[in-house]
């Protein structure tokens, strides 16, 4: 069963900021506000202190980055904050800014808005970054691997299909699913892609599988 969680929304497309009240309050949780740009976004959390804040990246005034910058500033002002951004494109600068800003324990999403329309993923990932997991859009995932191809030549095909999974933050064992293969050799393969990547094993868990990894990449 998922938690019920607090949660404000950013996003200027009203037939979408809609259609995320009514999905999001479908799975038990209460919106407490609904807005359309950035100033009210800042606004509204500041008065309500949210769970979680799902915001769009462009948005008015400015039309550029204020979705993104006003959930960053939220989480400076608010510790513990979790934010899902949704973006109609990759736009990997600014994912890459908000991994960089992500603090350990503190859930952050970046998800494109078509994803949405798999309902029940988009609520898995919702539940997720709210309990402080990061996820990430795999089309975003493949564009940063694509990226840092070369300095991931050491892994094989294989590990390196269970690294992209690990950068969505997905378990060992919903690795496993998706690769048809046992929790065991996933285990495996993430034990030699640590190793390979040179990760420090005194870091916490949560950095070693998604944040480090994704700073490797963007390295």
């Amino acid at each position: 069963m998922r938690p019920s969680l607090r949660i404000v929304i950013a996003e200027d497309a009203v037939l979408l900021r809609e259609g995320l009240v009514h999905l999001l309050e479908r799975f038990g949780h209460r919106v407490l506000a609904a807005v359309g740009d950035g100033p009210a976004l800042l606004a509204a959390a500041r008065q309500h202190r949210p769970d979680l804040v799902i915001t769009d990246v462009r948005m008015p005034p400015g039309q550029t980055d204020e979705g993104l910058r006003s959930a960053r500033l939220l989480q400076a002002e608010q510790p513990g904050l979790a934010v899902l951004v949704l973006s109609q494109y990759v736009e990997q600068t600014f994912a890459d800014e908000l991994l960089d800003d992500r603090r350990a324990g503190v859930g952050t999403g970046y998800l494109l808005k078509e994803r949405i329309g798999d309902v029940e993923e988009f609520a898995d990932a919702v539940t997720r970054v709210a309990a402080g997991a990061t996820v990430v859009d795999p089309d975003v995932v493949r564009q940063l691997l694509a990226r840092r191809r070369d300095p991931l030549d050491q892994l094989t095909p294989r590990e390196r299909e269970v690294l992209a999974l690990m950068a969505e933050g997905r378990s060992n064992a919903a690795i496993a699913r998706r690769l048809v293969v046992t929790d065991a050799a996933v285990a495996k393969h993430i034990a030699s892609i640590l190793q390979k990547l040179d990760l420090p094993p005194s870091a916490p868990d949560d950095h070693r599988r998604v944040l480090a990894v994704l700073a490797y990449l963007r390295a």
